[in-house]
C-alpha cells in the first residue's frame, strides 16, 4: 500500500539477471520480477488516484473507497495486497490511465473509475471489515474482483448505481428495479465467513478457480470468466463456463501441470504452474464443439503480470506448451519495466518466423525469449520420450523453435538497437541457443524442422516484400496488395506423413523429388501463387544445395520467370 514505508531501490543481483537472460528462471527469480511488478503497480494506482480527483461521478468518491482499501489492508494485508496486484486489476488501472489520456474508450468513465469501488467492497469482503459505498452496477451485477458476481433478482436493466454494504464478511447489495421500485440481496462471498462462502445461485456466480496440486498443498489459480477487466485491454461482460467445460479445464490444467513439475532444474521452458496468476478462457463457454488439438489464440500482457487468455485445447501437451510460452512474456515484460532494453522505433520491417507480417524490434524480442522457452519445453519432451513417434514429435518442435529462435536473436544482436542490458540479455539467448542447436535430434525430425522453417520464410518474402526497391540500408519494401496468410505448415511438418499424397506431405516425408513435380504441377497452373512457388523453392533447395539455391532461397522474391519444373 502506498502508506507504508518507503522501499529501497531494486537492484537485481547479477545471477537472477543470468538465470532469465538465459530464457529461465528459478521461483526466487520469478518472486523478484513479482515484487518488482508490485512496487509498479502501486506507482501507477497513485497516479490514477490522482488523476480521480476531479472527476465527476454519481457513485461514492475515490478518496472514500480508498480509505476502504486502507482499512481492509489494515485488517488483512495479504488477501488485500493479493486483490490489488491481482492482474485484473492491473488491466483496469491500464486500461484507465488510457482513458485519462484520451487513448482508450469504454463505457462512460464514471462507471470505469467506479471499479474502484467494487475492489474496495471485495477487500472488505476479504478483511471482515465494515463499508457503505455506491457502486456501479451493470443488468444489476456487481463483479467483487477475487470472489465472484453478485446480481440482484428482476434489476432494472444497463448501467445504474447501487449501494453495497459490508459487515463481517456479509454483502448486502441494493439497487433499482425492473418495476423501478428498490431490490436487494444478502450474500456472504467472502472465503473466511462462517457459514462458507455460498455456492452458486441466481444472485450469486462465485469465481471458479483450477487446482495445481503441490508437494505442500493445492494451490488455487482463478480461472477467470467473470471479471471485466480479465482481458487485455478493453472491458467485456462475463462470459460464465458451462459447469462441464470448467471441469475439462481442470481435468487438462491437471494434466498439463503434471508434465510442467516434472523434475530438471529451472532453465528455459521450466516454471511452477503455481506462479501462474489467472488463466482467462477464450471463445468457448460448452464443452461443444469439441476443442481442437492445438491452441488456437493465447495472449498476454505486461499490465497483468502472470495472467494469460487461452483458447482451450483437447491436448494437455499442448495447453503445458502454451502456458510456457505464456509465461515466458510475463517474465520479459516485468524486465522491460525494469530495464530499457531496446530503442525501438516501433517500425515493422522484420521477419518474426512465428509470424505471417512483419515485426517491431520489441515484437521479436518478445518472440525470441517466448520461444526460447518453447524450444527448452520440448527438449525436456524429446529426453523423456518413451517411443519413437514422441522422440520424432518432441525433436521437430525443439528443432524448429531453436532455429527460429537464433535466427531472430541474430536479427536483434545485428541491429544496434539494444541497450547494454538489451545486449547482455539476447546474448544469454544466444548462449542457450547456440548450446542446443549442437545438441543430436533424429534426422527425419530434423530435416522437417529445416524444411518448415525455410518454407516459412520464403513464402513469408513472396507474400510481403515488393521485389523492387530494397536496399541493404532500408531493408525491405513491402507489397502495397499483401494481406494475412494462414500457416498451415508449422503444424502439418510436425508429424511425417506415412502415406503421402500432396506436395507438401512429400517434402515432410524426405521426397524432395516428388514434391518438386507436384509443385511445378500447381505452378503451371497458377505461375504465381505463392505457397506453391515456397514448396518448389525449398524442394529444389534439397535436391540440389548450392550458391544458386542459397540465392533464390534468400530472395525468393526476385525469382523470374517462374519456374515450370
Amino acid at each position: 500500500m502506498p502508506s507504508e514505508p518507503r522501499p529501497a531501490p531494486f537492484r537485481m543481483p547479477e545471477r537472477i539477471f543470468a538465470e532469465l537472460a538465459a530464457g529461465g528462471g528459478s521461483a526466487e527469480a520469478v518472486a523478484f520480477l513479482e515484487r518488482a511488478e508490485r512496487a509498479r503497480r502501486l506507482l501507477l494506482l497513485r497516479t490514477l488516484l490522482d488523476g480521480l480527483d476531479a472527476l465527476r461521478t454519481p457513485l461514492s468518491p475515490a478518496a472514500e473507497a480508498w480509505g476502504v482499501l486502507k482499512d481492509a489492508a489494515a485488517a488483512a494485508p495479504g488477501p488485500v495486497d493479493r486483490l490489488l496486484l491481482a492482474p485484473a486489476t492491473g488491466g483496469w488501472i491500464a486500461h484507465l490511465l488510457r482513458r485519462l489520456h484520451g487513448t482508450a474508450s469504454g463505457p462512460p468513465l464514471w462507471a470505469e473509475a467506479g471499479h474502484l469501488c467494487t475492489l474496495a467492497v471485495a477487500a472488505s469482503l476479504h478483511a471482515g471489515t465494515r463499508a457503505d459505498l455506491e457502486v456501479p452496477l451493470t443488468d444489476g451485477a456487481l463483479p467483487l474482483p477475487g470472489l465472484g458476481l453478485a446480481r440482484l433478482t428482476d434489476p432494472a436493466a444497463g448501467l445504474t448505481t447501487g449501494q453495497a454494504r459490508t459487515r463481517g464478511g456479509e454483502l448486502t447489495l441494493s439497487g433499482p428495479g425492473r418495476d423501478g421500485g428498490t431490490v436487494s440481496v444478502t450474500l456472504r462471498p467472502a472465503p473466511h465467513s462462517l457459514p462458507a462462502p455460498e455456492a452458486p445461485t441466481p444472485t450469486w456466480l462465485p469465481l471458479r478457480t483450477l487446482t495445481h496440486r503441490t508437494p505442500t498443498g493445492p494451490v488455487a489459480i482463478p480461472l477467470d470468466d467473470l471479471d471485466p477487466y480479465r482481458d487485455l485491454d478493453d472491458p467485456l461482460p462475463p462470459a460464465r463456463l458451462d459447469p462441464a467445460e470448467a471441469e475439462a479445464w481442470q481435468r487438462l490444467f491437471e494434466e498439463a501441470a503434471a508434465l510442467l513439475a516434472a523434475p530438471g532444474g529451472d532453465g528455459p521452458g521450466r516454471f511452477d504452474p503455481g506462479a501462474i496468476r489467472a488463466v482467462v478462457p477464450w471463445g468457448r463457454t460448452g464443452t461443444l464443439p469439441p476443442a481442437p488439438p492445438t491452441v488456437l489464440v493465447s495472449a498476454s500482457s505486461g499490465d497483468s503480470f502472470g495472467a494469460m487468455v487461452i483458447a482451450r485445447p483437447s491436448s494437455a501437451l499442448a495447453l503445458a506448451e502454451t502456458l510456457v510460452h505464456e509465461f515466458q512474456h510475463s517474465k520479459l515484460a516485468a524486465l522491460l519495466h525494469l530495464f530499457p532494453l531496446l530503442d525501438d522505433d516501433r517500425q515493422e520491417r522484420y521477419y518474426a518466423p512465428w509470424r505471417p507480417d512483419p515485426r517491431h524490434l520489441t515484437g521479436l524480442l518478445h518472440g525470441a525469449y517466448a520461444f526460447t522457452g518453447v524450444a527448452g519445453f520440448w527438449r525436456d519432451r524429446l529426453a523423456v520420450a518413451t517411443d519413437e513417434r514422441a522422440a520424432d514429435t518432441a525433436g521437430y518442435h525443439f528443432a524448429l523453435r531453436r532455429l527460429q529462435s537464433r535466427l531472430v536473436v541474430r536479427t536483434l544482436l545485428a541491429e544496434g538497437r539494444l541497450t547494454p542490458q538489451g545486449r547482455a540479455l539476447v546474448s544469454g539467448l544466444a548462449r542457450t541457443l547456440d548450446g542446443w542447436l549442437r545438441e543430436p535430434v533424429p534426422h527425419p525430425a530434423l530435416a522437417r524442422a529445416r524444411a518448415a522453417a525455410a518454407l516459412h520464410r520464403t513464402e513469408w518474402r513472396l507474400r510481403n516484400v515488393d521485389p523492387v526497391g530494397e536496399s541493404p540500408s532500408d531493408g525491405p519494401r513491402f507489397r502495397p496488395d499483401r494481406t494475412s496468410w494462414p500457416d498451415v505448415r508449422t503444424h502439418a511438418f510436425a508429424v511425417r506423413p506415412v502415406a503421402p499424397h500432396t506436395a507438401d506431405e512429400h517434402l515432410a516425408a524426405g521426397d524432395a523429388a516428388a514434391a518438386l513435380a507436384r509443385y511445378a504441377g500447381q505452378l503451371a497452373a497458377d505461375p504465381g501463387e505463392p505457397h506453391a512457388l515456397a514448396g518448389w523453392i525449398v524442394a529444389r533447395s534439397v535436391l540440389a544445395p548450392g550458391r544458386e539455391t542459397r540465392r533464390m532461397l534468400a530472395r525468393p522474391e526476385l525469382l523470374q520467370p517462374l519456374p515450370s519444373g
